[in-house]
């Protein structure tokens, strides 16, 4: 069966964004960008919340931007290539290889596990990956942790969350001082 997964980046103190709403210290180096294209290339699909879905919507475009060298434009391809639904209240059309979800998020889930295929699922956006993880619908979390401490904003686990066991299954730091984290969810 497939994996859901959630993959983002992280400030030390526990932020994907910051108390003004800026991420850019989340920046991947070259390293830290292939890891997350290699994780994209593993994907059957990826389910998105509205604002995450605007961020990366940036790709759609990246055939037309000359300034983008050889390993933005693969992981372009590739993500281009990549199924997504996205949840929204407020969008009524998506670009690409998307599609507004029509279902709630553990029904799309559980027809994209159904699908024929390799590949694993990802999710992110706060608060899409907040509502699977209260549905308890992730099985690793992927985790770049950044060093640096934001003092605030949107947090990356619910303070409501209840007690999740994790295994660690891989670890590496890389040259920039970021971490990566992969934890299965132990049931």
């Amino acid at each position: 069966m497939r994996k859901v997964t959630c993959s983002m980046s992280v400030s030390l103190d526990g932020y994907i964004v910051g108390p003004d709403g800026r991420f850019d210290w989340s920046v991947p180096d070259e390293e830290v960008f292939r890891l997350a294209t290699e994780e994209v290339r593993g994907l059957h699909a990826h389910l998105l919340g509205r604002r995450l879905y605007e961020t990366m919507v940036y790709w759609e475009d990246a055939d037309r931007m000359p300034e983008l060298d050889d390993r933005e434009r693969e992981f372009a391809a590739i993500w281009n290539a990549l199924p997504k639904v996205v949840f929204s209240t407020t969008l009524t059309e998506v670009r690409g290889n998307s599609r507004l979800a029509t279902g709630g998020l553990a029904a799309e889930i559980e027809r994209l596990r159904a699908e024929p295929g390799e590949g694993d699922l990802a999710l992110g956006g706060a608060a899409l990956a907040a509502e699977a993880a209260a549905l308890d619908l992730i099985d690793e979390y992927r985790i770049r942790v950044y060093p640096v401490l934001v003092g605030g904003g949107t947090p990356f686990f619910p303070r409501e969350e209840r007690r999740v066991n994790l295994e660690l299954i891989e670890h590496r730091t890389f040259d920039s001082g970021v971490a990566y984290l992969r934890h299965r969810v132990v049931r």
